[in-house]
C-alpha cells in the first residue's frame, strides 16, 4: 500500500515522481487501466456492425465508417441496461430487444463500439456517478463532465467515437456538451423515438446526440429524425435573450458579443431582435402565476421569476413521472445511492400528484407560446449552462446556486417541447463555454442546417475577437504572472501541500496556457497525490506543446506504470533516453519495464 502523501519523505517523493513503482494498488488496477484508456468513459464494450453496403447505383449508407457509443439507458439485446447503478443492474434481466435508435444508426451504416457511463438513474446533471467514478473531462481534467449523459459527452470529446447518442430530460445532453466543449443536439420533444430506453419522466425524456463537428451532428440527424435531404431555409427573425444571459458568469464580450456577430456574418440581413424571455413568459403564460410564491425565496434574482416559476413546474413534473416509473423498484430493492441522487429520488417519492395537471397546463401553454414566438423560421438564442463546468468536488452551496440558474436555462426548451442545439464558443477560466439555439418544436432539420451554417463563422469570430482584445478568451496573457503562480506552485509542492499547487499551477496555466513547464509541474502534483489519470493527460497536453519535454515524458510513463500501460509507459521512458542518453531514472525504467512486459 501506498504511504499517504504527508507521511511521504521528500526524498521518496521525487523517486515516485522520477520512478514508475511498479507497487500498484491491485485491487484498483483493472479500473485505473479502463480509465487511462477510454477516460473513463465506457462501462462496457461491444460491437454492433451494419449490413453490408448495397450494391451500386444505390448510395451507400449515410453513416459509413463512423463509430458510436450509447448511454447505458438504452436497450441492446443480449445486455443488461444498467441505468447508472449497479442494484439497478443486479435486478434486471438482459434486454430482449435493441432501441429503436441504436438499430436505425446501425441500420444507416454506423458501427456501435459500447455502452457508456452515467449518472444514477439520470437523476443529475453533475456526471458524478459514486458507484462507477466520473469520467475525465477531456478537455477540463479538474471539472466535472457534465451529465446524467456523461460517458457518451467524454467519449466523443475524447476522439473515442465518431458521435454518441444520450438522453435529455432536464439538460442531460446540452449540460455535458457544453462542459465539454462539444456539440449537443436535443430534438423535439417526440421527434426521435424513445422506445427501447429507461425511462425517466415521458413528458420531458428525449434521445439526443453529440458530435465534434456539423456534418456528422447533421448525419446522424438525418437518420434518427428519419428526414430527407432539402435545400436550406435561412432564419428570418434571430431573437436573442437578453435575461437569459444576464445568468451568466460568462462576460457579454465572450457570449452574446460573439454571437451577434457571427449571426450578422452568417445570414443576409437577419432580423436582430432584443428580448427579455422571461418578461414574454410571464405575459404569456397565466398558469405560470401559481407557481409564484416559490420563486419569491428562490435564488434567482425576481426579474426572472417567470423562468424560475418555469423550472419549477418542469422539476415537480419529473419528479412526479419518476416516481410514477420507479417508485415500486425504489421501494422494493432499496437501492444504494449516492447523496445527492437519494435527496432528488426522497424528494421525487413524497411528491403528489394535487398539482400534476397546473404543471401540465404550463407544459402546454408553454408549448403554444415558444413556438408562436418562433414561428416561420425564427431561432431564440441562449446561453446553454450559466458557466463553465463546476470543479469536481465543488461545495454544495456553489453547486446548488449553478444548477438553479442552469435549470431556468435548461427549463425553456424542456417545457416548450422545441428543439436546442449547443454550441461551444470558446474558453472562460481556461474552461469551454457554449451558446444555444432553439426553434420550434418539429424544426429539428431547419436547426441542424442553422447550426451547420453559423457553428464554422461561430468559432472564427471567437478567435478574432479574442485577438482583437489581446485575450485567448479565458484571461489576458500575463507572463509574469504566470511565473509568478508558478513559484507559488513549487513551495507548496515542496511543503507537500500538494492541492495548493496544483491551483498554483492551473492559476499558471490561466495566465499563459502555451507553456508545457506549468503543465508538467501540476501533473507532478497529480502524482503525488496518485491522480494518475489527470497526471497522465497534464503530460500529454506538455508534450503536444514541447515534445522534447524530458520530465514530462518521464512523468507520463510513471502515471501509466500506476494505471497498468506497461508498453505505452515503456515508449515514454525510452523516448526520455533519447532526448537524454544519461538519464538514470528512465534507464532503470526500461529495465524494469522489460520485465513487466516479458512477464
Amino acid at each position: 500500500m501506498f504511504q499517504s502523501s504527508k507521511s511521504m519523505s521528500s526524498a521518496n517523493l521525487w523517486v515516485l515522481l522520477g520512478l514508475g513503482i511498479a507497487g500498484i494498488i491491485l485491487l484498483s488496477r483493472r479500473r485505473m487501466k479502463e480509465v487511462s484508456k477510454d477516460f473513463g468513459a465506457f462501462i462496457q464494450y461491444l460491437e454492433l456492425l451494419p449490413p453490408p453496403q448495397p450494391a451500386p447505383p444505390i448510395a451507400p449508407h449515410p453513416l459509413s465508417n463512423l463509430t458510436f457509443a450509447v448511454k447505458d439507458i438504452f436497450d441492446i439485446e443480449g445486455y443488461v441496461t444498467g441505468f447508472g447503478n449497479p442494484d439497478w443492474a443486479r435486478t434486471h434481466e438482459p434486454a430482449t430487444q435493441t432501441a429503436t435508435v441504436v438499430k436505425l444508426l446501425v441500420q444507416g451504416g454506423a458501427t456501435c463500439i459500447g455502452k457508456t457511463h452515467m449518472d444514477e438513474l439520470a437523476y443529475s446533471i453533475n456526471g458524478v456517478n459514486k458507484h462507477y467514478g466520473t469520467p475525465v473531462n477531456p478537455v477540463a481534467t479538474s471539472r466535472v463532465p457534465g451529465g446524467s449523459s456523461s460517458g457518451s459527452a467524454v467519449a466523443v470529446a475524447a476522439g473515442l467515437v465518431d458521435f454518441a447518442i444520450g438522453t435529455d430530460t432536464g439538460g442531460s445532453v446540452r449540460i455535458p456538451a457544453a462542459f465539454c466543449g462539444i456539440l449537443g443536439f436535443r430534438p423535439s420533444h417526440g421527434a426521435v423515438s424513445t422506445v427501447g430506453l429507461v425511462p425517466m419522466a415521458q413528458s420531458l425524456d428525449t434521445a439526443g446526440w453529440f458530435a465534434r463537428d456539423t456534418t456528422i451532428l447533421r448525419k446522424v440527424g438525418h437518420v434518427l429524425l428519419q428526414l430527407p435531404y432539402t435545400d436550406f431555409k435561412q432564419p428570418r427573425r434571430i431573437i436573442i435573450s437578453d435575461d437569459c444571459f444576464r445568468l451568466s458568469t460568462v462576460p457579454k464580450e465572450r457570449s452574446l458579443d460573439v454571437a451577434v456577430k457571427s449571426i450578422e456574418k452568417a445570414f443576409l440581413r437577419p432580423a436582430i431582435v432584443h428580448m427579455k424571455l422571461g418578461d414574454y413568459m410571464a405575459s404569456n403564460i397565466p398558469s405560470l402565476k401559481a407557481f409564484k410564491g416559490e420563486v419569491e425565496n428562490g435564488k434567482v434574482e425576481p426579474e426572472n421569476y417567470a423562468l424560475i416559476a418555469l423550472k419549477n413546474a418542469l422539476r415537480l413534473l419529473q419528479r412526479f413521472e419518476f416516481k410514477t416509473n420507479h417508485e415500486e423498484w425504489i421501494n422494493n430493492v432499496k437501492p444504494d445511492l449516492g447523496p445527492g441522487i437519494a435527496d432528488r429520488v426522497s424528494a421525487a417519492l413524497q411528491t403528489t400528484p394535487e398539482q400534476i395537471s397546473l404543471c401540465l397546463k404550463v407544459r402546454d401553454e408553454a408549448r403554444m407560446v415558444l413556438n408562436e414566438l418562433l414561428a416561420n423560421d425564427g431561432v431564440l438564442v441562449m446561453p446553454t449552462a450559466p458557466g463553465p463546468a463546476p470543479k469536481l468536488r465543488t461545495r454544495e452551496a456553489l453547486l446548488s446556486d449553478f444548477c438553479e440558474r442552469a435549470f431556468c436555462l435548461l427549463s425553456v426548451a424542456g417545457m416548450s417541447g422545441c428543439c436546442q442545439v449547443s454550441l461551444p464558443t470558446a474558453k472562460h477560466d481556461g474552461c469551454p463555454i457554449s451558446l444555444s439555439l432553439l426553434a420550434r418544436t418539429g424544426a429539428d432539420r431547419f436547426l441542424l442546417d442553422t447550426t451547420k451554417t453559423l457553428y464554422p463563422i461561430l468559432q472564427k469570430e471567437a478567435v478574432a475577437i479574442a485577438s482583437a482584445s489581446g485575450s485567448n478568451l479565458a484571461v489576458t496573457y500575463r507572463p509574469e504572472a504566470a511565473e509568478a503562480a508558478k513559484e507559488k506552485g513549487n513551495i507548496a509542492f515542496k511543503n507537500m501541500n500538494y492541492k495548493a499547487a496544483i491551483e498554483c499551477y492551473s492559476e499558471a496555466i490561466r495566465f499563459d496556457e502555451k507553456n508545457a513547464t506549468y503543465y508538467s509541474n501540476r501533473a507532478a502534483a497529480h502524482l503525488a497525490m496518485c491522480s494518475f489519470v489527470q497526471a497522465e493527460a497534464d503530460c500529454c497536453k506538455a508534450i503536444d506543446l514541447d515534445r522534447k519535454n524530458v520530465k514530462a515524458h518521464l512523468r507520463r510513463g510513471t502515471a501509466r506504470e500506476f494505471l497498468g500501460y506497461y508498453r505505452e509507459a515503456d515508449e515514454d521512458f525510452k523516448r526520455a533516453l533519447v532526448l537524454e542518453p544519461t538519464n538514470k531514472t528512465a534507464g532503470e525504467a526500461v529495465k524494469r519495464l522489460r520485465k513487466l512486459i516479458s512477464e
